[in-house]
């Protein structure tokens, strides 16, 4: 059995990575992940995300805590589009798809993607599908993909890397909505 799985007959808990799996600059938010566990939480985090947002309304959606920052329903459209594409590298890794993949640049999806004119509601509901469209791709895969590597963003990567990436990169996300957002919007 390789490093990376410990296997019961009905569920795969999946290690964290190791740091040769991915490359040194998503250290930063898959160290931020606790335990072992990543598809238990995955779906803690959505209920999590959830409980941070409900009750939010457009004003809240809108603030931005500083002039030059991206507003809530920026920073929540953000955590959208990379785990959508980090959810997609993983699934081209997964299948054993060799092709490198390009990078993309987080602040032409924000300029470019429709989030001020969008209800606030609606995005959160694009985080919940989204979510949910994550963890049925992790769960449907077997033991050997999980420690496929490919190439995105000219890094090589491995598919249980990109599934804690996607939940360090949401934990990030969230700690600052938390703290910097909705903490301050509150006084």
């Amino acid at each position: 059995m390789p490093p990376s799985a410990a296997v019961n007959p009905t569920v795969l808990t999946i290690a964290p990575p190791d740091p040769a799996e991915y490359a040194p600059y998503y250290g930063r938010y898959i160290s931020l992940v606790p335990g072992s566990d990543i598809l238990a939480t995955l779906d803690s985090q959505r209920r999590q995300m959830l409980m941070l947002l409900s009750g939010r309304d457009e004003a809240d959606g809108d603030f931005r805590y500083a002039p030059d920052k991206w507003s809530a329903k920026e920073v929540l459209g953000h955590v959208c589009d990379c785990e959508r594409i980090f959810a997609y590298r993983a699934l081209r890794i997964a299948r054993a798809d060799r092709t490198p993949m390009e990078g993309f640049e987080q602040d032409d999806y924000i300029r470019n993607g429709p989030f001020g004119s969008v209800p606030f509601a609606e995005i959160i509901e694009d985080y919940i599908a989204v979510r949910r469209a994550t963890l049925t791709l992790l769960r449907n895969l077997d033991e050997p993909a999980w420690d496929r590597r490919g190439v995105a963003n000219k890094n090589e990567v491995s598919v249980r890397a990109l599934a804690y990436l996607i939940a360090g990169h949401e934990l990030h996300h969230r700690k600052i909505l938390e703290e910097k957002y909705f903490a301050a919007n509150r006084t």
